[in-house]
């Protein structure tokens, strides 16, 4: 039974994922759904930025503590170990949900591309960077990252193994293809209101300190040498460009 429950939980995890990744495709877009990053009800300048500033330190916040090791390890001394990851996507995704429900449109606008094949063009970059994003995470493990794997091997008494270090198709590229994929999808946009600008620049910057800072260096630290060597080959999110890494 109690297995059941962890394959049931896990699989709404899931299921929350797929609404926010999908809806944040129309929010960050501005396409298809009811409350974007430039609609609803506009406040004054102070007031948003308030509130959407706490509105994504909330996200990096969980983002960032649950992803540390120390506190998965603390997490699955009290719960099951197949739930960690299960649990860290559906918060994390319903901190995304959050953000949709209660952002604040800014909506002056910073640029404006009125070339419509030009708009089309960005358009499209856009929606190229949401691509990347979803086949970044079949290059390594989709149903590992997701936390399926994890409530599958514990509904048939198996042990998930630590995840391999890949370097498939973009990863030989760099380091981090879907932390790239957003940035793509942030940026790229016809129209930039102050809203969406707060938006990409916040979101951006998190991601730069978080994976260079953060998630580097528990990757060092769990890898080891390969890793090491990995960073010094590879740049981090921009293809290209000279690796300046001293592995420190």
């Amino acid at each position: 039974m109690k297995k059941s429950i962890i394959l049931l939980y896990g699989i709404v995890a899931y299921f929350v994922f797929l609404i926010a990744f999908l809806y944040a495709i129309g929010f960050v877009g501005n396409l298809f759904v009811p409350k974007s990053i430039d609609s609803g009800t506009e406040t004054t300048l102070v007031s948003a930025l308030y509130v959407n500033s706490i509105l994504l330190s909330v996200f990096a916040l969980q983002h960032s503590i649950m992803a540390r090791p120390s506190f998965k390890k603390w997490f699955i001394s009290i719960f099951s170990q197949a739930m960690e990851r299960s649990t860290y996507i559906l918060l994390s995704s319903l901190a995304l949900l959050l953000i949709y429900w209660q952002w604040q449109p800014i909506t002056t606008i910073v640029w404006e591309v009125e070339n419509s094949i030009l708009s089309s063009i960005i358009t499209g970059i856009y929606f190229l960077g949401w691509l990347i994003v979803l086949l970044s995470t079949f290059m390594i493990n989709h149903l590992e990252l997701f936390g399926l794997a994890q409530i599958f091997d514990n509904l048939k008494n198996r042990q998930t193994p630590n995840p391999k270090f890949q370097t498939n198709y973009l990863y030989k590229i760099i380091r981090h293809p879907l932390m790239l994929g957003f940035i793509i999808a942030f940026w790229a946009t016809p129209t930039m209101t102050v809203g969406h600008l707060l938006f990409a620049l916040v979101t951006t910057i998190y991601i730069f300190v978080a994976v260079k800072y953060l998630e580097e260096k528990d990757l060092r630290k769990s890898i080891g040498e390969k890793y090491e060597t990995y960073q010094k080959e590879v740049p981090m999110i921009v293809p290209f460009t000279r690796n300046k890494f001293k592995g420190r």
